[in-house]
């Protein structure tokens, strides 16, 4: 395993194991506790000792099985990083004593404010939180202080004139950088010279699962590697970046992940420029770049699985809309017309995607 140097203080393994996409037994919140204590296992074996965890993540019950699956292990053999979740519960005091429950710990290593974005940003600063936390740090309760991202660099900028924060998280990875707005971001925290902590590296899987044209881009390339590496290898050449957190599911994801990171490959110019072009082809190609985070789950009075029903939209969009019909086997009340717009889902999407207005298509589309 590769590790890089935090702030002369202590040493985190450049891949940091998130814990929003642990193996279930059913519904997102049953975790399949024998199968992820097997990759907490297997990733401290790998010499991962940055874990990821949220108040909000598998029900509140990521919490409880990080706190188990680590007991087993001396407690400076790793670093737990947390979120404080302000839509959730505002009630900062109650919500971090209760995440010390849930996790049997005394103090939690990396705390952040969780997915900041710009609708609520002022109510944030206002609440008292960051004065709560930083006191928190001054107790060593908390070690480190940050925050989550998911905004507009105008907000990044403000936020940073807020706090001398340790350290900044963001949705990082090549789609995002060439497609989207992920390098203004990263530029404004690396001329603030603040650690970035990196999460989607693979944004949700889908540069793993790269369409068809994209990954022959990638193939041509001529070496024996999965379309993960790629991305984390891409990530990993970025310099300001600290941890790359993946929410890996399964033991193979952890062994690929972990043996990409630790040969630590410089990308060439050619390989580079292969990267630029896959995604180019896979922004052509995808309608919704959902990552699958799930946050807008919780919050939809109908219960629908927006994230399934945004990947069969995706395949509509591409291939047709005769692709819907994964959508028909689902339960009539789990369906796209099920959708009352009313906008719960948008107020907790980190992407901000206007998911009735999909929905609403989706319907359209199957009622042709």
């Amino acid at each position: 395993m590769q590790y890089k140097n935090f702030k002369n203080e202590i040493s985190l393994s450049r891949l940091g194991m998130g814990t929003m996409r642990l193996p279930t037994c059913g519904s997102s919140s049953d975790i399949d506790y024998e199968k992820a204590q097997a990759i907490i296992d297997s990733a401290m074996k790998s010499g991962i000792n940055y874990y990821d965890t949220a108040y909000i993540y598998h029900g509140g019950r990521s919490e409880e099985f990080l706190g188990a699956a680590l007991a087993k292990y001396p407690r400076d053999s790793f670093y737990v990083a947390d979120k404080f979740n302000f839509q959730a519960e505002p009630d900062y005091r109650k919500q971090f004593a209760e995440q010390l429950r849930r996790l049997k710990m005394d103090r939690i290593d990396f705390y952040l404010l969780h997915g900041i974005q710009d609708s609520f940003v002022d109510d944030i600063l206002a609440s008292g939180a960051i004065e709560y936390f930083d006191s928190l740090k001054k107790e060593g309760k908390i070690r480190y202080f940050g925050f989550s991202f998911h905004g507009s660099p105008q907000v990044l900028r403000k936020l940073i004139d807020a706090y001398p924060w340790d350290f900044v998280q963001i949705q990082l990875n090549y789609y995002d950088w060439y497609c989207t707005g992920a390098k203004e971001l990263y530029d404004i925290l690396e001329q603030a010279n603040i650690p970035v902590m990196v999460m989607e590296p693979v944004h949700g899987g889908m540069l793993a699962r790269l369409r068809a044209d994209a990954a022959e881009v990638l193939a041509q390339l001529g070496a024996e590697c999965s379309q993960a590496s790629w991305a984390i290898r891409w990530v990993l050449s970025r310099p300001q970046v600290q941890v790359i957190l993946s929410g890996m599911s399964d033991t193979d994801q952890l062994a690929d992940n972990a043996a990409t990171v630790s040969a630590s490959l410089p990308l060439s110019d050619a390989e580079n420029e292969a990267i630029r072009k896959a995604a180019m082809l896979q922004y052509a190609g995808v309608a919704v770049a959902c990552t699958g985070c799930r946050y807008c789950c919780p919050n939809c009075p109908k219960g629908l699985d927006i994230p399934l029903l945004l990947r069969a939209y995706n395949d509509a969009k591409i291939g047709g809309a005769w692709r819907l019909t994964s959508v028909l086997a689902l339960p009539e009340d789990k369906r796209p017309t099920s959708c009352i717009g009313c906008e719960a889902c948008m107020r907790h999407c980190p992407q901000s995607f206007e998911i009735p207005k999909y929905m609403q298509e989706m319907k359209q589309m199957m009622q042709k």
